[in-house]
């Protein structure tokens, strides 16, 4: 199973407000190049976005639907790409004012569901360490700490 987190120094309404804002997925999803609303409202249960993957000279469409929506805690999409869909499961959880978010990700079908072993799941799992940070990057940029919050990080 590929099942990363991180801690990222701000609350979850924050996490919460880029999660829901589908310009923003371009930022922090690692390999996706540009997004646009596809269906519905996003994040709504059913809502989709389109998004496209360059690979040197080639690109690939694909869109990612809503599966599961209940904010504050847990986002689940299916990606659907030419190659086969994956469930992407987001938990978002308050950790002291911060906010721990756990990162679940599996192929269900297409090549990525027939290949599914620990190396695919180690590729992953490095994808997913680069995109929570990004996401990281994005919430805090997006969300400064209030003046003084620092300090009570360190005590």
């Amino acid at each position: 199973m590929a099942i990363r987190y991180q801690l990222i120094r701000r609350p979850p309404a924050a996490v919460w407000k880029v999660l829901e804002e589908p310009s923003r997925y371009a930022d922090w999803v690692v390999g996706t190049h540009e997004t646009a609303p596809r269906e519905g409202n996003w994040p709504e249960l059913g809502s989709s976005l389109a998004y496209n993957v360059k690979l040197g000279p080639c690109r690939v469409d694909g869109y990612t639907v809503v599966r599961r929506y209940e904010p504050p805690r847990c986002l689940e999409l299916e990606a659907r790409a030419p190659f086969g869909n994956a469930r992407i499961a987001i938990d978002v959880r308050d950790w002291g004012g911060d906010s721990l978010v756990i990162v679940d990700e599996h192929p269900l079908s297409g090549l990525g569901g027939k290949l599914h072993n620990v190396v695919l799941d180690a590729v992953i799992q490095l994808r997913h360490r680069d995109m929570l940070g990004r996401l990281a990057k994005v919430v805090e940029r997006q969300s400064p700490r209030p003046p003084g919050a620092e300090e009570a990080d360190h005590e």
